[in-house]
This record gives structure tokens, C-alpha cells and sequence, in this order.
């Protein structure tokens, strides 16, 4: 198991904020038809019936929307998942086809609306440490873009080099791909997103998995509070 760490900046800078992460193992990432193909199909009927006739409007209401929304206005940033979910409703498109591992999360982000990172644990130079950025940080996005990150933002570091932050996502290395056998989700949620939406979340990345994977093995998913939690 990855040894997790949590600096005492970020319980500092983001009281009352939760972290989980779930790790499964043994799974073959090769493209292949399963019923989580149908279940994806399933999954946007649903958010559509649930969402019908709502606008940008009426979204940024629902409580956990709200919770990233306040997140990413500090940052001039407008949620992503928000944006995904606005494609869904308004622009007729559904979930992307990436890999079974990838749409396992993308499936249950828009039941849940919680935000996560998908990462190859193999790749990753242990040990993990959840801590705040600093401003001007250098950070390679996933795809290879240099960017500066902004100070205050949460961030995922490995020994080497910050991993994922909220705002600008993940890194080049890290990312899952076809080849992936043991996989680390990491979910993010900022002041008012309940700890119960992660336990919601996380069976639901689960039971995606499982649709395609019977076999794969999963440690007991893990959370992390900030401090007042």
C-alpha cells in the first residue's frame, strides 16, 4: 500500500474539507464491450429526467454544485463537472468512451457531481502528501502544457512533483491509460460537499468497475478530514 500523508498547511487552508481515495487492483484496462457500456447510456437518461428544464441558473443551486462553484470562483474557474453536466443536458452528448477504468469515474462524477482524479498507482513515486499549492509552483498538465499554479489550491504531490490540484486537474504522468492495472481515485471536496457523497461515490466507482471487472480486488476506500470536520 502507498504510504498517504497530509501536511498540516492543508488541514490550515481548508478546514472542514474532505479527501478520499480508493485503490483496486488486477484490472485489465483493454477496451471491450460490458454492461457498463449500457449502464453509461443509463446513467445520462437519468441525470437528464433529473435535471430537466434546469439552467445554469437552477444548477449552481444544488448543494454540491454550489460547494465547487464557491471553490472555483476564487480561482475565476467554473467547475468542470458542472460543464460536463451542462453538455449532457443542453447539448445532447453523452459520456465520453475513454477506457473502463476512466468511464468508471466519469460515470459516477456525474451521479454524484464530486470531483476525481483517476490516476495509474504505478506511476506514482511514493509517498503521497495532500497538501496546499504555492503560488507559482511550475506543474506539467496531463497532455504536457507547462503551467503555474496558483497558490491555496488543493494538491496531490508525489515525491517527485505536484500530481493533481483541483483547478488545474492532473499531470502528464500519472493519468490512467489502456495499459493500467492497479488504479487510485482520488476525490475532492471542498467545504460543504458531506462526507456522505463520498461513501456514495465511491461504491458507485465500485460497482462500475465491478461491471467489467468481476474479479478486480479494491482496498476499503479511505477519508480524509480536514480539521472541524
Amino acid at each position: 500500500m502507498i504510504e498517504i500523508n497530509v501536511s498540516e498547511r492543508w488541514h490550515t487552508t481548508f478546514p472542514n474539507a474532505h479527501i478520499g481515495y480508493l485503490i483496486v487492483e488486477g484490472v485489465d484496462n483493454q477496451k471491450r464491450p460490458s454492461s457498463l457500456d449500457q449502464h453509461k447510456l443509463d446513467v445520462v437518461r437519468t441525470v437528464r429526467e433529473k435535471f430537466a428544464g434546469q439552467q445554469r441558473a437552477d444548477l449552481i443551486q444544488h448543494p454540491i454544485l454550489k460547494a465547487y462553484r464557491t471553490y472555483y470562483k476564487k480561482f475565476n474557474k467554473t467547475y468542470h463537472v458542472q460543464l460536463q453536466l451542462e453538455s449532457i443536458l443542453h447539448k445532447g452528448r453523452n459520456l465520453p468512451n475513454v477506457n473502463p477504468l476512466v468511464d468508471s469515474a466519469f460515470a459516477a462524477e456525474i451521479e454524484t457531481l464530486v470531483l476525481t482524479a483517476s490516476h495509474d498507482i504505478d506511476q506514482l513515486q511514493g509517498p503521497i502528501n495532500f497538501d496546499s499549492t504555492e503560488k507559482g509552483e511550475p506543474f506539467v498538465q496531463m497532455g504536457g502544457r507547462d503551467q503555474t499554479l496558483k497558490g491555496n489550491d488543493m494538491v496531490m504531490r508525489d515525491q517527485e512533483n505536484p500530481v493533481c490540484t483541483i483547478i488545474y486537474g492532473q499531470d502528464n504522468i500519472s493519468p490512467i491509460s489502456p495499459k493500467t492495472k492497479n488504479a487510485m481515485y482520488v476525490a475532492y471536496c471542498p467545504v460543504g460537499v458531506p462526507k456522505s457523497s463520498l461513501d456514495t461515490h465511491f461504491e458507485a466507482i465500485k460497482q462500475n468497475i465491478l461491471r467489467f471487472q468481476a474479479d478486480a480486488q479494491f482496498h476499503a476506500p479511505q477519508i480524509i478530514k480536514g480539521k472541524g470536520s
